[in-house]
């Protein structure tokens, strides 16, 4: 039986930002030592008409301290003006350097985003421990029985 609160990591990797045209750089990648993949998952808001939106995976040994970031080949997926209120992703499995950040480019037009959120998968070590700061609980529950939630 898979669980993936158990066997998968997860990390709010950006809040939310306001409509703009700005590209969206989180401060820090998500660290991948331990795991087999990390999954990003883009949540848009409202998008206007025109707009040019995309993301795109960089990657890091250090986390930019020394070896700054590079886009990942072909990691980039375009965001269309009339995706309002979608989610898009890209998965890295077996990244070829620990850090990885997911960057959107927002141009000529406003588009909003909900937040960015990482998936890590593929644990060695099971249970994985989420991070304190950016989540704030949750519940396993197997077969439960129908009744007061």
């Amino acid at each position: 039986m898979v669980n993936l609160s158990k066997e998968a990591k997860f990390i709010r990797h950006s809040d939310a930002v306001a409509a703009g045209t700005s590209t969206i750089t989180p401060s820090s990648g998500v660290d991948t030592q331990g795991f087999e993949a990390c999954t990003f998952l883009a949540a848009f808001g409202a998008i206007v008409a025109g707009a040019a939106t995309s993301i795109k995976v960089q990657q890091s040994d250090d986390d930019g301290v020394a070896d700054a970031y590079s886009d990942l080949e072909g990691t980039s997926v375009t965001v269309a003006d009339d995706d309002d209120n979608q989610v898009f992703y890209v998965e890295v499995v077996n990244p070829l350097k620990r850090y990885l950040k997911l960057i959107v480019s927002r141009a000529t037009q406003n588009s909003t985003v909900d937040g960015i959120f990482a998936v890590l998968t593929g644990a060695k070590t099971i249970p994985t421990t989420h991070d304190a700061t950016t989540i704030g609980g949750g519940e396993t529950h197997v077969s439960p029985a129908e009744g007061t939630a």
